[in-house]
């Protein structure tokens, strides 16, 4: 993310919105969740909507939900074709009751036999029309059902990572001058390794046109780490060479700043690559503050713990005697 101008003075490594796009949107570009706002027109029903890539996105309550509809309606489907197809369709004992509600129950429960190819030879179709249903509708569930058994596996299979931001990022003292930190953490019992970060601070440009935006690239402290067992305090020290060097948080707020946040890391536990982003608007940074420690060491196991509730938790920052009168300036802004 490391910004390369050209002759015309514009950064063309605008992360992928372009220019015409940077410089109009009035939203944030990355929402906390990764998502980007951006919509896209003109295509048609089929094209613009992938049901595959819908089922494979949402949680697994949602999905569970989702079988669960389609076996009720197909089932409910079925149990009416069978009855439009006469009273005498299906032959068999009448469990149920005489009269409609006592068809239509029969009929429902044969069709869930049939769907799921279950058979227990109480309920038989007769005639043509009724064994062409069956026909039917043992074919849909064959089909359905090793497509929901494939989509299950994907989703099984599909790395997921849970890596959880804290909800500010703060600019807080750090070695004698500030720094702009935010805090990360694993949620989940798979390891990660490998971690590597990049954030980019993207802001209207100062002194240019109004609505032109400029990406600037942060250099971390530290890039990357190896292992992730705890958590992880993301620093970009706000230096000479700092984009943001002398910047206040009017400053931020004034040019619509965003900070872009990339974390691409090893996955342990299924042995593929993976991504997360996020990003902090002007008013998600916090000044003065610091993180408060969610390390526990005093334990008599001698395990340390990382207690995540406390992942967002900040706490009013104590400058260290001697700190520049800069400093203190900068942070009582």
């Amino acid at each position: 993310m490391a910004v390369r101008p050209t002759h015309t003075g514009r950064s063309p490594d605008d992360l992928g919105f372009g220019p015409v796009v940077s410089d109009a949107t009035r939203r944030r570009f990355l929402n906390r969740d990764g998502s980007f706002n951006v919509k896209r027109t003109g295509l048609g029903f089929a094209e613009s909507r992938s049901f595959y890539r819908y089922l494979l996105d949402i949680s697994w309550p949602q999905f569970i939900s989702h079988v669960a509809y389609w076996y009720l309606a197909t089932n409910a489907i079925f149990a009416l074709a069978y009855l439009a197809c006469g009273p005498a369709a299906l032959d068999g004992p009448e469990d149920y009751g005489a009269g409609w509600l006592g068809h239509l129950l029969s009929a429902y429960f044969f069709s869930v036999q049939t769907l799921a190819t279950i058979g227990y030879g109480r309920i038989s179709p007769i005639g043509i029309p009724a064994n062409l249903i069956v026909a039917i509708e043992s074919l849909v569930g064959l089909v359905t059902f090793a497509l929901i058994t494939g989509i299950a596996f994907a989703r099984f299979s599909r790395p997921r990572p849970a890596i959880r931001f804290s909800a500010y990022a703060v600019v807080a003292p750090y070695r004698g001058i500030t720094a702009f930190m935010f805090r990360l953490a694993n949620t989940r019992d798979s390891e990660l390794f490998d971690v590597t970060g990049e954030v980019a601070l993207a802001r209207r440009r100062i002194g240019g046109p109004v609505n032109e935006r400029q990406f600037e690239s942060l250099s971390l402290e530290r890039p990357s780490v190896t292992f992730f067992p705890l958590s992880w305090t993301v620093v970009h020290p706000i230096d000479e060479a700092s984009p943001m060097y002398g910047l206040t948080s009017k400053d931020l707020t004034d040019a619509d700043a965003e900070f872009l946040v990339r974390l691409t890391a090893y996955d342990e536990t299924t042995g593929q690559t993976v991504h997360v982003r996020s990003s902090y608007k002007a008013d998600e940074v916090k000044w003065g503050v610091k993180f408060v420690s969610i390390i526990d060491r005093d334990n008599a196991d001698g395990i340390i713990r990382v207690d995540i509730t406390r992942l967002d938790e900040i706490e009013p920052a104590a400058l260290p005697a001697g700190s520049p009168s800069s400093i203190q300036r900068h942070l009582s802004l």
